[in-house]
């Protein structure tokens, strides 16, 4: 069943706890200890607005929990159109299991039957969850659910400044191998998202096109590849809606 459930391989090395700039969440970086460690806290439930970084505390969480010998499980609810609820059936014989995206299990009964049912197992059997999504608990239609939901503890991230921000750029360009000159994450946080996971493409996209045209990352350059950004997703299949570049 662990090796089912393993923890995703996309970026296990870099999602840690140790690179999560907690900024003003240190409380929630004691609370995420006392869990692993300590076993304390059987039910996290972790709230954001979207790209604020939750799916690397989740995934830092199981990293720092298997490093302490613990059997973990992540999910991401957003891919359960190709899971059956069935899966969920034994989860919690593991010693951690975090649900990432939640929110996208509001409405459905099954799956409102189904974290109902894991909750309880998971009570019985010493099963910590640790569970994310950009709601509170008042969308979901199940009262039990909700119930059981609010019985943990509810921790809304606070964001991150501008100097955080800055510092969160720098530590995905160094993990490309790329030197941030400070006038380019200036121009960066002015016109682009603050979306942790769109840095994180964003970055990818900038080593490529540095590499390519061996240039270093300057204002000009940067802006010139978030024009063909742009324009590279209006011309996709999907509606031209690119919200995370901001208007020069």
């Amino acid at each position: 069943m662990s090796e089912q459930l393993s923890l995703p391989l996309a970026l296990p090395e870099h999602s840690t706890l140790d690179n999560y700039i907690f900024g003003s969440n240190q409380a929630l970086q004691a609370l995420l200890q006392q869990q692993r460690e300590q076993r304390n806290q059987p039910l996290i439930y972790l709230t954001s607005t979207p790209g604020a970084g939750r799916t690397h505390l989740l995934l830092g969480q199981c990293l720092a929990a298997r490093q302490h010998s613990l059997q973990v499980a992540y999910l991401p609810c957003a891919q359960y159109t190709q899971w059956h609820p069935a899966l969920f059936r034994d989860l919690a014989q593991l010693d951690l299991v975090a649900l990432d995206d939640i929110h996208c299990l509001v409405g459905q009964p099954d799956w409102e039957a189904t974290l109902f049912h894991l909750y309880n197992q998971a009570r019985d059997q010493h099963c910590q969850l640790l569970v994310s999504a950009t709601t509170g608990t008042r969308p979901f239609r199940l009262p039990d659910l909700r119930s059981r939901l609010r019985s943990g503890i509810t921790y809304r991230l606070r964001p991150l400044t501008d100097p955080q921000h800055e510092q969160l750029l720098n530590q995905l360009a160094t993990r490309q191998g790329l030197s941030l000159p400070a006038a380019v994450s200036h121009y960066l946080l002015q016109h682009y998202t603050r979306d942790t996971h769109q840095f994180v493409t964003l970055m990818q996209h900038l080593n490529q096109a540095s590499l390519s045209a061996r240039r270093p990352l300057t204002v000009p350059f940067v802006r010139t590849q978030l024009t063909r950004l742009q324009e590279s997703v209006c011309q996709s299949s999907a509606p031209c809606s690119v919200s995370q570049i901001k208007p020069a």
